[in-house]
């Protein structure tokens, strides 16, 4: 089970909401799920700051830019505090804090613990003193005499304040499964959901403490001026509902500022793609909607043949499963697309996961290149529990796998006529702009 950040951190965010505040929030490291409740707990979109494909001048950049005519900013680390890959922990939740002046409130889970607490908060407090530890937020505490310990201990071993102390209820589980939480496209009661945790955190968390710390931060920097968008020339569907969803907020604005417009539509509602000149299939739960998917025929058929037929289109790792052949996962298997002659089977654990570095080749369709002009790396990741079987025919890779898993082990990003498929996630951040040369793309094939 985990600590519960991303239930706290969207409480928080709902409840301040509920009190007439302007909530930005964002997530620390690669994700999906966790920004897509954050986002729906503060009515705003969340965005990623993450040290493996964006720079500290860019995660400074970003963070003012979205903070900017907020009440209020509220950062959801990735594990814990010192957690992360670089030894002297320059990619840590500490250094992000470090980086933005922004003090620091620890959830703990208390689950079982008594006087145990105390060497743990005084351990996060020598381990890096120049962090400074605002307070803590107990969860999943068993009741009112396990609380009234905890406080003790805290209060007479420590000088660290207890903020809140979160009981464990009903009220407060989100549903998990292989990747985490369910999303909140998934969760037909989702506002109920966000509005009964808010109601709990209002009254077991001190939101004016949470007010009072947030004030001890320095204003950011006022954000640098955006260029002006292009205007909108090409259209593109994009696949948004409870089977693909995973898509990055500034992935989207980057996308409508390259001059598209984006047409959502639903794989397994809508009869056909809505007119476009360009597709985009994300990530998601495909793999939980067998049967709605495989039953759409129409839908199926509409997209394998605008595939044929040249439309540029670009999938990533559950939408690379969707246009497969078919898409197996605990004993069932359904047809999909067929656009990828191959068959994408579910496993019980992760076929490839964490942080990736690929080298574009000299077959994609939109590739990236370096200053020089050369095939650039790319700095992206993964977490598919997917693999593709029977592959048909000798494929054509977009990308060389330096480091992760993708497709074999060595290559990932099929191409096929102007589809690029691949395990890999992409952000479009200053290392590799890839929505505006996916944009000019489409937009070079509509013209021809």
């Amino acid at each position: 089970m985990s600590t519960g950040k991303t239930t706290l951190a969207a409480g928080i965010g709902a409840a301040l909401v509920a009190r007439g505040l302007t909530v930005q929030a964002f997530k620390k490291g690669p994700d999906y799920i966790d920004p897509m409740w954050l986002a729906a707990a503060t009515g705003r979109p969340c965005y990623n700051l993450d040290y493996h494909t964006m720079s500290e001048a860019e995660i400074g950049a970003s963070f003012a830019r979205h903070a900017d005519g907020a009440d209020i900013a509220i950062i959801e680390g990735n594990m814990g505090l010192f957690d992360g890959l670089d030894l002297a922990g320059a990619d840590s939740n500490a250094a992000l804090a470090a980086l933005l002046n922004a003090p620091v409130v620890l959830i703990l889970d208390a689950a079982g613990m008594t006087r145990g607490v105390a060497p743990l908060i005084r351990g996060y407090q020598a381990f890096d003193p120049e962090i400074a530890i605002a307070g803590v937020i107990l969860n999943k505490i068993g009741g009112e005499r396990h609380e009234s310990k905890l406080r003790r201990i805290i209060e007479h071993y420590t000088d660290v304040a207890v903020i809140g102390a979160v009981h464990r209820q009903r009220a407060l589980q989100i549903s998990e499964r292989h990747l985490g939480l369910i999303t909140a496209s998934e969760a037909n009661d989702a506002e109920a959901m966000i509005a009964g945790i808010a109601e709990v955190i209002s009254g077991q968390v001190d939101l004016a403490r949470i007010l009072d710390i947030a004030a001890t931060a320095p204003p950011p920097p006022p954000p640098a001026r955006q260029d002006i968008p292009l205007a909108p020339d090409v259209r593109i569907a994009i696949a948004h509902d409870s089977a693909f969803g995973f898509y990055y907020a500034d992935d989207l604005q980057a996308l409508r500022s390259a001059g598209a417009v984006l047409l959502s539509f639903d794989a397994m509602a809508d009869a056909r793609l809505p007119e476009a000149d360009g597709l985009f299939i994300g990530g998601g739960f495909p793999e939980c909607h067998l049967a709605a998917l495989e039953a759409n025929a129409t839908m199926r058929g509409n997209i394998r043949a605008a595939i044929e037929a040249g439309m540029p289109a670009y999938a990533e790792c559950g939408g690379l499963a969707y246009l497969s052949r078919t898409l197996s996962w605990g004993g069932e298997t359904r047809e999909m697309v067929g656009a990828v002659p191959a068959d994408a089977v579910m496993h019980e654990k992760p076929q490839g996961r964490g942080y990736t570095r690929l080298r574009e080749t000299e077959h994609g369709p939109w590739p990236a290149h370096d200053a020089d002009g050369r095939l650039a790396e790319i700095a992206a990741h993964e977490f598919h529990y997917t693999s593709l079987e029977n592959m048909a025919g000798a494929p054509v890779y977009a990308y060389d796998v330096l480091r992760g898993t993708g497709i074999d082990q060595h290559h990932d990003g099929i191409v096929y006529k102007n589809l690029l498929a691949s395990f890999a996630h992409r952000r479009d951040v200053a290392a590799d702009r890839w929505a505006g040369r996916f944009v000019e793309f489409v937009r070079r094939c509509k013209a021809s």
